[in-house]
C-alpha cells in the first residue's frame, strides 16, 4: 500500500491506530529525500502489515518540530504508540530491509527480579 500522507491533524490517531507505523520526514526540496522515496513507497508495498506514511516538513512545520526532526529524511518507528526508532538519513534498500526486520521482532519483557 502506497505510504499515507500525514498532518498533525491526523498523526497521533494514525499512530494509535496501527501496532507497527513508519514515518518517512521529508521535503520537497530535499535531494536524499527524493532518491528515498521510492526506495520507502517499495518497501510499502512489500510490508501489508506496517502502516508506511510520510510527513512533508514544509507543509507539517510544527508537527516536525514536536518530533524534533533536526535533519532529513528522518525515519521514525512506532510500535503500539511507543516511540522505538528515530534516525536522520536516507537508507538503501537492504538497510531498510533489515530495520524492518529488527523492529517487527518481538521485544521480551524485562524480568522481575526473583525473591528469595
Amino acid at each position: 500500500m502506497k505510504p499515507l500522507e500525514l498532518s498533525a491533524a491526523n498523526f497521533e490517531r494514525f499512530i494509535r491506530n496501527n501496532q507497527m507505523v513508519l514515518v518517512d520526514f521529508w521535503a520537497p526540496w530535499c535531494g536524499p529525500c527524493k532518491r528515498f522515496a521510492p526506495v520507502f513507497e517499495l518497501a510499502a508495498e512489500a510490508h501489508e502489515g506496517i502502516a508506511f506514511a510520510k510527513v512533508n516538513t514544509e507543509t507539517q512545520p510544527e508537527l516536525a518540530r514536536t518530533m524534533q526532526i533536526a535533519s532529513i529524511p528522518t525515519l521514525v518507528a512506532f510500535k503500539n504508540g511507543i516511540l522505538v526508532h528515530s534516525k536522520p538519513g536516507a537508507l538503501k534498500a537492504a538497510a531498510l530491509e533489515r530495520l524492518l526486520m529488527k523492529l517487527q521482532k518481538p521485544v521480551d519483557p524485562p524480568s522481575l527480579p526473583r525473591r528469595e
